[in-house]
């Protein structure tokens, strides 16, 4: 495990960055926007996790139903940031310079991500129409983390076009994004904070 002993190292100053192998490549590299990509939707998650706990501090308000869910949700959120971290990790490292015992994200992860859905959506009713993003702001900022992992996910997709990703990868991210859009339903369902409807006949306020 990497020890951080200096924040700034002043390497990247030229517009490269370094890879796991310590190979130099432009900060701009598709590699790079992939991954860092990625961090970002880490982050967004990372924000989401942050009001939950404001949540969870308050059980009175909150209610013991809804803070079962908002644990449950917390718990598979740590879980993805993790995950996150080991795909970037990998987009992070080229092919010749991986290691045995590396961790990568798994046929496994997208399989538990189905299951979570599956979980969460017992718990909802199903749509008859679309929803605008929003509602808690623990919601509304899984609904952020979702269109992020669909950005990384047409990231990836380009990517895949110059070298190989694995098929592993590109399932998860898609899964991700699934699940993000139902826990953020699933949060809003158990704090009694009802969605946005699309209204497709709209009218401005008077």
């Amino acid at each position: 495990m990497p020890k951080l002993t200096r924040i700034y190292t002043r390497t990247g100053d030229d517009g490269t960055t370094g890879l796991v192998g310590g190979q130099r490549i432009k900060k701009n590299a598709l590699r790079i926007a992939a991954y860092g990509t990625i961090d970002e939707l880490s982050s967004a998650v990372g924000l989401a996790r942050s009001t939950l706990a404001t949540v969870s501090a308050d059980q009175r308000a909150t209610g013991q139903a809804a803070i079962g869910t908002v644990r449950e949700l917390d718990a598979w959120l740590a879980w993805t940031q993790d995950v996150l971290f080991n795909l970037g990790s990998d987009l992070a490292t080229l092919p010749q310079d991986r290691w045995e015992g590396m961790p990568l994200v798994s046929a496994d992860d997208a399989r538990a991500l189905e299951r979570a859905i599956d979980r969460a959506q017992n718990d909802l009713e199903p749509l008859n129409t679309f929803i605008n993003p929003g509602g808690s702001q623990a919601g509304a900022f899984l609904h952020l983390a979702r269109t992020i992992a669909r950005r990384a996910e047409r990231l990836l997709v380009d990517l895949r076009d110059q070298e190989a990703i694995s098929g592993d990868v590109m399932r998860y991210v898609n899964r991700l994004s699934d699940a993000l859009f139902v826990w953020a339903r699933w949060i809003n369902h158990a704090l009694g904070i009802p969605e946005h409807r699309w209204n497709p006949k709209t009218t401005p306020p008077p």
